[in-house]
């Protein structure tokens, strides 16, 4: 019996998953920028001892804003590979995606608010 999925494929997706990853917090300056917010915010959960749903709102706020980096940063080099003269639809392409990103940065702004001010607050 055959097994139903091709495991070295699998394997080699993961690879180049793996790689953009790296790429996207070697290459690119906001995506490094959200690195240090969730190490930050990561190293606070720690001291604060964090509940299991704290974490768990925590990591999927981390996971989305990495996510939405990774989106915008593919969709301007698909633009940008695109044509790399100034077109309009293009350049609100890229802001449109840019929105996406402060989204959702501000939202877990939110969360990370809703779940650290209230600890901070208990420090005084």
């Amino acid at each position: 019996m055959e097994f139903p999925v091709d495991l070295r494929k699998a394997l080699q997706s993961f690879r180049y998953a793996g790689k953009g990853i790296a790429d996207l917090f070697i290459y690119e300056n906001n995506a490094r920028i959200h690195l240090f917010a969730a190490v930050s915010a990561i190293t606070a959960g720690f001291y604060f001892g964090l509940s299991t749903t704290e974490w768990a709102l925590l990591i999927t706020q981390i996971a989305l804003v990495w996510a939405a980096e990774a989106f915008n940063t593919a969709l301007e080099k698909l633009a940008d590979a695109v044509s790399s003269d100034y077109h309009p639809l293009i350049k609100s392409t890229k802001d449109l995606a840019a929105a996406g990103v402060l989204i959702v940065a501000i939202s877990a702004a939110i969360v990370g608010v809703l779940i650290f001010l209230p600890k901070i607050l208990l420090l005084f």
